[in-house]
Protein backbone atom coordinates (compact mmCIF):
# COMPACT_ATOMS: atom_id res chain seq x y z
CA UNK A 1 0.00 0.00 0.00
CA UNK A 2 1.18 3.53 -0.81
CA UNK A 3 -0.24 6.50 1.10
CA UNK A 4 -1.03 9.49 -1.11
CA UNK A 5 -2.61 12.94 -0.80
CA UNK A 6 -4.85 14.92 -3.15
CA UNK A 7 -3.25 18.14 -4.41
CA UNK A 8 -5.04 20.73 -6.58
CA UNK A 9 -2.03 22.55 -7.94
CA UNK A 10 -0.92 26.15 -7.48
CA UNK A 11 -4.31 27.29 -6.22
CA UNK A 12 -4.28 24.75 -3.41
CA UNK A 13 -3.45 26.32 -0.03
CA UNK A 14 -2.01 22.97 1.01
CA UNK A 15 1.48 23.10 -0.43
CA UNK A 16 3.65 20.21 -1.59
CA UNK A 17 6.10 21.01 1.21
CA UNK A 18 3.34 20.58 3.80
CA UNK A 19 2.19 17.32 2.22
CA UNK A 20 5.72 15.94 2.36
CA UNK A 21 5.80 16.56 6.13
CA UNK A 22 2.92 14.13 6.76
CA UNK A 23 4.38 10.85 8.09
CA UNK A 24 4.27 7.87 5.68
CA UNK A 25 3.28 10.07 2.71
CA UNK A 26 4.72 8.78 -0.59
CA UNK A 27 3.10 10.83 -3.31
CA UNK A 28 0.46 13.20 -4.59
CA UNK A 29 -2.77 12.60 -6.47
CA UNK A 30 -3.34 15.41 -8.96
CA UNK A 31 -4.26 16.34 -12.53
CA UNK A 32 -3.85 18.95 -15.27
CA UNK A 33 -6.61 21.40 -14.45
CA UNK A 34 -6.27 24.03 -17.21
CA UNK A 35 -7.16 21.83 -20.19
CA UNK A 36 -10.83 21.65 -21.25
CA UNK A 37 -12.57 18.34 -20.57
CA UNK A 38 -12.16 16.00 -23.52
CA UNK A 39 -8.97 17.52 -24.89
CA UNK A 40 -5.47 16.05 -24.83
CA UNK A 41 -3.12 17.00 -22.01
CA UNK A 42 0.21 18.50 -23.14
CA UNK A 43 3.15 16.24 -22.37
CA UNK A 44 5.05 19.29 -21.09
CA UNK A 45 2.36 19.95 -18.47
CA UNK A 46 2.44 16.34 -17.29
CA UNK A 47 6.23 16.40 -17.07
CA UNK A 48 6.20 19.68 -15.15
CA UNK A 49 3.71 18.34 -12.59
CA UNK A 50 5.81 15.21 -12.10
CA UNK A 51 8.99 17.27 -11.72
CA UNK A 52 7.40 19.53 -9.11
CA UNK A 53 6.27 16.56 -7.06
CA UNK A 54 9.66 14.90 -7.24
CA UNK A 55 11.42 18.15 -6.30
CA UNK A 56 9.51 17.92 -3.03
CA UNK A 57 10.34 14.26 -2.46
CA UNK A 58 6.96 12.99 -3.63
CA UNK A 59 5.91 10.59 -6.38
CA UNK A 60 3.31 11.37 -9.04
CA UNK A 61 1.84 7.97 -9.88
CA UNK A 62 -1.91 8.60 -9.47
CA UNK A 63 -4.08 10.96 -11.50
CA UNK A 64 -7.46 12.07 -10.23
CA UNK A 65 -8.91 12.60 -12.61
CA UNK A 66 -9.01 12.46 -16.36
CA UNK A 67 -12.66 13.57 -16.64
CA UNK A 68 -15.00 11.69 -18.98
CA UNK A 69 -16.80 14.14 -21.27
CA UNK A 70 -20.61 14.23 -21.10
CA UNK A 71 -20.81 13.34 -24.80
CA UNK A 72 -19.18 9.99 -23.99
CA UNK A 73 -21.67 9.30 -21.22
CA UNK A 74 -24.52 10.32 -23.52
CA UNK A 75 -23.17 8.30 -26.45
CA UNK A 76 -23.28 11.46 -28.59
CA UNK A 77 -21.93 11.92 -32.13
CA UNK A 78 -18.63 13.35 -30.89
CA UNK A 79 -18.01 10.44 -28.50
CA UNK A 80 -15.56 8.53 -30.79
CA UNK A 81 -13.26 11.56 -31.08
CA UNK A 82 -13.41 12.23 -27.36
CA UNK A 83 -12.70 8.59 -26.52
CA UNK A 84 -9.69 8.69 -28.84
CA UNK A 85 -8.45 11.76 -26.97
CA UNK A 86 -8.96 9.94 -23.69
CA UNK A 87 -6.87 7.02 -24.94
CA UNK A 88 -4.10 9.43 -25.91
CA UNK A 89 -4.15 10.88 -22.40
CA UNK A 90 -3.77 7.38 -20.97
CA UNK A 91 -0.77 6.80 -23.24
CA UNK A 92 0.88 10.09 -22.26
CA UNK A 93 0.33 9.52 -18.56
CA UNK A 94 1.63 5.97 -18.76
CA UNK A 95 4.74 7.23 -20.56
CA UNK A 96 5.29 9.71 -17.70
CA UNK A 97 5.15 6.96 -15.07
CA UNK A 98 1.55 7.28 -13.90
CA UNK A 99 0.31 3.90 -12.66
CA UNK A 100 -3.33 4.63 -11.79
CA UNK A 101 -6.08 6.88 -13.19
CA UNK A 102 -9.18 7.57 -11.12
CA UNK A 103 -12.27 8.67 -13.05
CA UNK A 104 -16.05 8.54 -12.76
CA UNK A 105 -19.10 8.06 -14.98
CA UNK A 106 -21.56 10.26 -13.07
CA UNK A 107 -23.85 12.33 -15.31
CA UNK A 108 -23.48 16.14 -15.07
CA UNK A 109 -22.05 16.42 -11.55
CA UNK A 110 -19.58 14.61 -9.35
CA UNK A 111 -19.94 14.31 -5.58
CA UNK A 112 -22.91 16.23 -4.29
CA UNK A 113 -23.63 17.74 -0.87
CA UNK A 114 -26.35 20.02 0.48
CA UNK A 115 -24.11 21.79 2.99
CA UNK A 116 -20.43 22.74 3.05
CA UNK A 117 -20.00 23.86 6.66
CA UNK A 118 -22.23 21.78 8.94
CA UNK A 119 -21.18 22.92 12.45
CA UNK A 120 -20.12 20.16 14.82
CA UNK A 121 -20.35 20.20 18.63
CA UNK A 122 -16.56 20.33 18.95
CA UNK A 123 -16.28 23.47 16.81
CA UNK A 124 -15.28 21.73 13.60
CA UNK A 125 -17.40 21.85 10.47
CA UNK A 126 -17.92 19.30 7.74
CA UNK A 127 -19.67 18.42 4.51
CA UNK A 128 -23.24 17.15 4.87
CA UNK A 129 -25.99 15.68 2.71
CA UNK A 130 -29.74 15.93 3.21
CA UNK A 131 -31.87 14.40 0.46
CA UNK A 132 -34.90 16.53 1.32
CA UNK A 133 -32.87 19.72 0.89
CA UNK A 134 -31.40 18.55 -2.40
CA UNK A 135 -34.71 17.48 -3.93
CA UNK A 136 -36.38 20.75 -2.96
CA UNK A 137 -34.25 22.46 -5.59
CA UNK A 138 -34.79 22.63 -9.34
CA UNK A 139 -31.49 22.21 -11.23
CA UNK A 140 -32.93 23.81 -14.38
CA UNK A 141 -33.50 27.17 -12.69
CA UNK A 142 -30.97 29.91 -12.08
CA UNK A 143 -29.53 30.19 -8.63
CA UNK A 144 -28.95 26.49 -7.99
CA UNK A 145 -25.55 26.05 -6.45
CA UNK A 146 -24.70 22.78 -4.79
CA UNK A 147 -21.28 21.36 -3.97
CA UNK A 148 -20.29 19.00 -6.76
CA UNK A 149 -22.51 20.67 -9.36
CA UNK A 150 -20.64 21.79 -12.47
CA UNK A 151 -21.28 25.53 -12.50
CA UNK A 152 -19.37 25.97 -15.76
CA UNK A 153 -22.63 25.34 -17.61
CA UNK A 154 -24.87 28.27 -18.47
CA UNK A 155 -28.55 27.97 -17.62
CA UNK A 156 -29.44 27.10 -21.22
CA UNK A 157 -26.61 24.56 -21.50
CA UNK A 158 -27.68 22.89 -18.28
CA UNK A 159 -31.33 22.71 -19.34
CA UNK A 160 -30.27 21.22 -22.68
CA UNK A 161 -28.02 18.67 -21.02
CA UNK A 162 -30.72 17.58 -18.58
CA UNK A 163 -33.16 17.27 -21.50
CA UNK A 164 -30.78 14.97 -23.35
CA UNK A 165 -30.37 12.79 -20.28
CA UNK A 166 -34.11 12.17 -20.24
CA UNK A 167 -33.37 9.61 -22.97
CA UNK A 168 -30.64 7.90 -20.93
CA UNK A 169 -31.66 5.28 -18.38
CA UNK A 170 -29.34 3.00 -16.40
CA UNK A 171 -29.13 0.41 -19.18
CA UNK A 172 -28.23 2.99 -21.79
CA UNK A 173 -25.63 4.52 -19.48
CA UNK A 174 -24.14 1.06 -18.93
CA UNK A 175 -24.04 0.57 -22.72
CA UNK A 176 -22.18 3.85 -23.18
CA UNK A 177 -19.79 2.89 -20.38
CA UNK A 178 -19.16 -0.42 -22.17
CA UNK A 179 -18.24 1.44 -25.37
CA UNK A 180 -15.82 3.59 -23.38
CA UNK A 181 -14.22 0.68 -21.53
CA UNK A 182 -13.80 -1.47 -24.63
CA UNK A 183 -11.73 1.32 -26.18
CA UNK A 184 -9.79 2.55 -23.16
CA UNK A 185 -8.93 -0.57 -21.13
CA UNK A 186 -6.87 -2.27 -23.89
CA UNK A 187 -4.83 0.94 -24.18
CA UNK A 188 -4.36 1.02 -20.41
CA UNK A 189 -3.28 -2.63 -20.54
CA UNK A 190 -0.63 -1.81 -23.14
CA UNK A 191 0.62 1.19 -21.13
CA UNK A 192 0.74 -0.45 -17.69
CA UNK A 193 -1.92 1.89 -16.29
CA UNK A 194 -4.71 0.79 -13.96
CA UNK A 195 -8.07 2.47 -14.52
CA UNK A 196 -10.06 2.89 -11.28
CA UNK A 197 -13.68 3.99 -11.56
CA UNK A 198 -15.01 6.04 -8.65
CA UNK A 199 -18.42 5.13 -7.23
CA UNK A 200 -21.32 7.53 -7.58
CA UNK A 201 -21.59 9.91 -4.65
CA UNK A 202 -24.18 9.61 -3.27
CA UNK A 203 -24.89 6.15 -4.74
CA UNK A 204 -28.40 6.76 -6.07
CA UNK A 205 -30.03 8.72 -8.88
CA UNK A 206 -30.80 12.42 -8.35
CA UNK A 207 -32.91 14.86 -10.41
CA UNK A 208 -33.88 12.02 -12.73
CA UNK A 209 -30.26 11.39 -13.73
CA UNK A 210 -29.16 7.74 -13.70
CA UNK A 211 -26.30 6.50 -11.57
CA UNK A 212 -24.87 3.02 -12.01
CA UNK A 213 -21.70 2.57 -9.90
CA UNK A 214 -23.65 2.25 -6.69
CA UNK A 215 -23.12 -1.09 -4.96
CA UNK A 216 -21.87 -4.68 -5.07
CA UNK A 217 -24.14 -5.96 -7.86
CA UNK A 218 -23.32 -3.13 -10.25
CA UNK A 219 -19.61 -3.21 -9.43
CA UNK A 220 -19.59 -6.91 -10.27
CA UNK A 221 -21.33 -6.16 -13.56
CA UNK A 222 -18.89 -3.35 -14.30
CA UNK A 223 -15.80 -5.54 -13.78
CA UNK A 224 -17.11 -8.16 -16.19
CA UNK A 225 -17.56 -5.69 -19.06
CA UNK A 226 -13.83 -5.85 -19.78
CA UNK A 227 -12.44 -8.56 -17.54
CA UNK A 228 -8.85 -7.40 -17.40
CA UNK A 229 -6.92 -6.46 -14.24
CA UNK A 230 -6.52 -2.90 -15.46
CA UNK A 231 -10.30 -2.42 -15.34
CA UNK A 232 -10.65 -1.71 -11.64
CA UNK A 233 -12.22 0.28 -8.85
CA UNK A 234 -11.58 3.29 -6.67
CA UNK A 235 -13.04 1.99 -3.41
CA UNK A 236 -14.50 5.10 -1.81
CA UNK A 237 -15.90 4.24 1.60
CA UNK A 238 -17.75 7.52 1.98
CA UNK A 239 -19.49 7.23 -1.38
CA UNK A 240 -20.51 3.59 -1.16
CA UNK A 241 -21.06 3.91 2.59
CA UNK A 242 -23.74 6.58 2.13
CA UNK A 243 -26.09 3.66 1.47
CA UNK A 244 -26.24 1.58 4.70
CA UNK A 245 -27.24 -1.45 2.62
CA UNK A 246 -23.75 -1.59 1.13
CA UNK A 247 -21.63 -4.02 3.20
CA UNK A 248 -18.27 -2.30 2.84
CA UNK A 249 -16.26 -4.96 4.67
CA UNK A 250 -17.64 -7.73 2.43
CA UNK A 251 -17.15 -5.60 -0.69
CA UNK A 252 -13.57 -4.72 0.25
CA UNK A 253 -12.80 -8.42 0.63
CA UNK A 254 -14.58 -9.44 -2.56
CA UNK A 255 -13.06 -6.83 -4.86
CA UNK A 256 -9.63 -6.33 -3.23
CA UNK A 257 -7.69 -7.66 -6.22
CA UNK A 258 -9.44 -5.15 -8.51
CA UNK A 259 -9.28 -2.18 -6.14
CA UNK A 260 -6.43 -0.02 -7.43
CA UNK A 261 -7.14 3.05 -5.33
CA UNK A 262 -8.78 3.41 -1.92
CA UNK A 263 -10.45 6.63 -0.76
CA UNK A 264 -10.93 6.11 2.97
CA UNK A 265 -13.23 8.32 5.07
CA UNK A 266 -15.98 7.95 7.64
CA UNK A 267 -19.52 9.32 7.75
CA UNK A 268 -22.27 9.57 10.37
CA UNK A 269 -25.82 8.64 9.43
CA UNK A 270 -28.41 11.08 10.77
CA UNK A 271 -31.51 9.75 9.00
CA UNK A 272 -32.67 8.20 5.74
CA UNK A 273 -30.38 9.55 3.04
CA UNK A 274 -28.97 12.03 5.51
CA UNK A 275 -25.37 12.03 6.70
CA UNK A 276 -22.42 14.24 7.48
CA UNK A 277 -18.71 13.59 7.28
CA UNK A 278 -16.64 12.96 10.39
CA UNK A 279 -13.08 12.17 11.44
CA UNK A 280 -11.58 8.97 10.07
CA UNK A 281 -11.50 6.56 13.07
CA UNK A 282 -14.26 3.98 13.44
CA UNK A 283 -15.59 5.38 16.72
CA UNK A 284 -16.23 8.78 15.12
CA UNK A 285 -18.92 7.60 12.71
CA UNK A 286 -21.07 4.83 11.29
CA UNK A 287 -18.52 2.89 9.21
CA UNK A 288 -16.24 0.09 10.41
CA UNK A 289 -12.97 1.59 9.27
CA UNK A 290 -10.82 -1.06 10.93
CA UNK A 291 -12.92 -3.82 9.39
CA UNK A 292 -12.65 -2.28 5.93
CA UNK A 293 -8.87 -1.90 6.16
CA UNK A 294 -8.47 -5.43 7.52
CA UNK A 295 -10.55 -6.83 4.66
CA UNK A 296 -8.36 -4.98 2.16
CA UNK A 297 -5.16 -6.16 3.81
CA UNK A 298 -6.25 -9.78 4.29
CA UNK A 299 -7.25 -10.04 0.65
CA UNK A 300 -4.05 -8.69 -0.83
CA UNK A 301 -4.75 -5.02 -1.56
CA UNK A 302 -1.52 -3.47 -2.89
CA UNK A 303 -2.78 -0.24 -4.41
CA UNK A 304 -2.78 3.41 -3.51
CA UNK A 305 -4.67 4.89 -0.58
CA UNK A 306 -5.53 8.42 0.40
CA UNK A 307 -7.40 9.99 3.30
CA UNK A 308 -10.56 11.32 1.74
CA UNK A 309 -12.64 14.36 2.68
CA UNK A 310 -11.62 15.92 5.97
CA UNK A 311 -13.39 18.26 8.34
CA UNK A 312 -12.24 21.83 8.81
CA UNK A 313 -10.62 21.91 12.25
CA UNK A 314 -8.41 24.20 14.32
CA UNK A 315 -9.71 27.27 12.50
CA UNK A 316 -8.46 26.20 9.09
CA UNK A 317 -10.00 27.77 5.99
CA UNK A 318 -9.53 26.24 2.58
CA UNK A 319 -11.02 24.03 -0.11
CA UNK A 320 -14.06 22.35 1.44
CA UNK A 321 -13.31 18.74 2.27
CA UNK A 322 -9.67 19.17 1.32
CA UNK A 323 -7.97 21.02 4.14
CA UNK A 324 -4.63 19.93 5.55
CA UNK A 325 -5.14 19.18 9.23
CA UNK A 326 -7.92 16.61 9.35
CA UNK A 327 -6.72 14.77 6.25
CA UNK A 328 -3.21 14.64 7.73
CA UNK A 329 -4.67 13.14 10.92
CA UNK A 330 -6.59 10.69 8.77
CA UNK A 331 -3.46 9.64 6.87
CA UNK A 332 -1.58 8.93 10.08
CA UNK A 333 -4.55 6.98 11.50
CA UNK A 334 -4.84 4.85 8.35
CA UNK A 335 -1.09 4.24 8.26
CA UNK A 336 -1.13 3.21 11.92
CA UNK A 337 -3.91 0.70 11.39
CA UNK A 338 -2.10 -0.67 8.33
CA UNK A 339 1.16 -1.05 10.26
CA UNK A 340 -0.68 -2.98 12.97
CA UNK A 341 -2.24 -5.27 10.35
CA UNK A 342 1.14 -5.92 8.81
CA UNK A 343 2.79 -6.77 12.13
CA UNK A 344 -0.11 -8.92 13.32
CA UNK A 345 0.19 -11.05 10.18
CA UNK A 346 3.86 -11.92 10.81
Amino acid sequence: MKMTFRWYGDGDPVTLQKIKQIPTMTGIVSAIYNVPVGEVWPEESIAELKARAEANGLEFEVVESVPVHEEIKLGGPDAPRLIANYCENVRRLGKAGVKCICYNFMPVFDWLRSELERPMEDGANSLAYDEETVLSMDPSKEGLSLPGWDESYSKDELIGLLKRYEEIDEEKLFANLKTFLEAVIPVAHECGVNMAIHPDDPPWGIFGLPRIITGEKNLERFLKIVDLPENGITFCTGSLGANPENDLVAMAAKFADRIHFAHIRNIQYTGERRFHEVAHPTDCGSLDMYGILKALYDNGFEGYMRPDHGRMIWGEKGRYGYGLYDRALGAVYLAGVWEALEKQSK
